[in-house]
């Protein structure tokens, strides 16, 4: 049996979490789904594993709630499911970063679909940069981007305060796996005098997944946090 693995975020007001919490648990648990569920006040956060068939029965239920109605998932195959249980868990963020003037909401950088993204980094006037981790980045990247050296995106202030400067890196693009770290990376630049910020719309495993092969600038695999560990075979975006 396939199973299908989709990755998912939206920066969207929470204030529901404990109900929501229990509704979305129940609903997979019905469904004998598994995978991480992450929500906060500032959004949900999460990659689940199943059917196909139970995938568009969850994201049917869960697109119904407004908030959710244009939420979009990134999906790809397994031969099994790549996660032990299910959890569904209450955060402070649904990406640790400490940093609330790093509002997704408030301040986004520029979207670039992944149809333009190589032509943006091609240009020798922008600083590209790989917002993952060290061992994330091992696995494969854009050519031109710089590795921030950080263990945990906790460290990136660091990398910014000691590497980049508004006046200097005056046009900066950035990407990571699935996009939500390059939201708050780019709500946090644009909050610290960056004004010229792009990120890949989607992360890599859209750009994966939208651009053919012989157009792509990708380099190696891509790192996901389960037991696949990194994909080569473009996902599906829904």
């Amino acid at each position: 049996m396939t199973i299908t693995v989709a990755a998912f975020y939206k920066f969207v007001g929470i204030d529901d979490a404990a109900d929501l919490r229990a509704r979305l648990f129940d609903a997979l648990d019905a469904l004998s789904m598994k995978g991480t569920i992450l929500l906060a006040p500032e959004g949900i956060n999460g990659t689940i594993s199943g059917t196909a068939a139970d995938m568009t029965t969850f994201f049917a239920l869960l697109r119904a709630d407004p908030r959710f109605a244009d939420l979009v998932t990134k999906d790809g195959v397994a031969a099994a499911h790549p996660f032990k249980r299910l959890k569904v868990k209450i955060k402070l963020e649904i990406l640790s970063f400490g940093h609330p003037e790093a509002d997704p909401t408030k301040r986004a950088g520029t979207y670039i679909a992944p149809a333009d993204w190589n032509a943006l980094i091609s240009d020798p006037e922008v600083t590209v940069i790989d917002t993952r981790n060290a061992y994330e980045i091992a696995a494969g990247t854009f050519p031109r981007a710089i590795d921030p050296g950080t263990r945990s995106f906790g460290q990136f202030p660091a990398f910014v305060a000691a590497s980049l400067e508004p006046t200097r890196n005056r046009k900066i693009a950035m990407f990571c796996t699935g996009g939500i770290r390059c939201e708050k990376a780019s709500a946090y630049l644009r909050a610290h005098g960056f004004d010229d910020v792009y990120h890949l719309e989607g992360g890599i495993l859209n750009y994966l997944a939208k651009v053919p092969v012989e157009q792509s600038l990708w380099q190696g695999a891509c790192f996901v946090f389960d037991e696949r560990g990194g994909v080569k075979e473009p996902p599906t975006e829904k």
